[in-house]
């Protein structure tokens, strides 16, 4: 009598490939490199878009891309450079970190802490004895021996350089009692001899600032531009032409005018604003 198959032997043999689909998965799925050069190209963004959004350099970032982590100069900079990367393409860091510790041998052991280090009691040196220190002081005293033997013996020195202090106290008084010597004439400004001395069959303008300083303009009979300048206080300009000059004055107030060697007595108030024309018949305004 032949032994039949019981129904439990009947059930179909469980396929044992449905346990694999997650290895097969695994397997199938791109490496960290392959997964963020996917994740840059679908975000539109070139290397060199990424290298300048996360400051890591563009051979890096193609070497990653690469599956090639030896330039990153360790794991921890790897990682590093991953985590960057990811956040930068819209990946999770998390994920790719797995991926490449589990590539790796595990993510990196922290770095232990040093250990205490107890200092060793240094013993302390023989010192000699400081010769240096010695000559100074050995200096020192013999300078001041020779300075109080000096001040000592120099008791006739110190009557005579009083005597001569006296005399010399009684030629200064002397001097100040006497009458003080009238001082040397001024010499006479050049410009001014030179504005006295001015030709009669020109116009000739002189500009000084006395009271401050003053943007000033000159032109000529013909408008030409002989000036167009700061006077700074102090300062003096000098103009001639053949038949009139032209002036514009910044801040009048600050400006002395001499035309044809005459003072122009003009009360030109400070800050205010004058344009003047002058001619050979002047010092009127004209």
């Amino acid at each position: 009598m032949s032994k039949g198959n019981s129904p439990e032997d009947e059930r179909p043999i469980e396929d044992v490939s449905q346990d694999v689909p997650e290895d097969v998965s695994e397997e199938s799925r791109p490496s960290v490199g392959r997964a963020l050069q996917q994740a840059r190209i679908a975000a539109g963004l070139t290397v060199d878009d990424v290298s300048s959004a996360t400051r890591v350099r563009i051979s890096i970032v193609h070497a990653i891309e690469a599956d090639d982590f030896a330039p990153c100069g360790g794991d921890v900079y790897a990682r590093g450079h991953i985590r960057t990367l990811a956040k930068a393409v819209g990946l999770d860091p998390a994920e790719l970190l797995a991926r490449f510790d589990a590539a790796h041998g595990g993510r990196p052991a922290p770095t232990p802490a040093a250990p205490l280090f107890e200092a060793e009691r240094i013993r302390p040196e023989r010192r000699g004895p400081n010769w240096t220190a010695a000559m100074v002081a050995a200096i020192v005293a013999v300078i001041g021996f020779v300075g109080f033997t000096f001040v000592k013996g120099d008791g006739g020195g110190s009557e005579a350089s009083v005597a001569e202090g006296s005399q010399a106290s009684a030629g200064a008084t002397a001097s100040a009692s006497a009458p003080p010597k009238k001082p040397a004439d001024p010499k006479p400004d050049p410009t001014e001899s030179a504005i006295a001395a001015a030709p009669r069959d020109k116009v000739t303008v002189k500009v000084s600032a006395t009271e401050g300083r003053s943007w000033i303009s000159v032109k000529d009979h013909s408008g030409r531009q002989v000036f167009d300048g700061l006077l700074k206080e102090g300062d003096s300009e000098t103009f001639q032409d053949d038949e009139k000059i032209n002036l514009v004055l910044g801040d009048a107030g600050a400006i002395q005018l001499y035309v044809n060697g005459k003072k122009i007595e003009d009360d030109f108030q400070p800050g205010s604003v004058e344009r003047l024309t002058y001619t050979k018949g002047d010092p009127q305004v004209g």
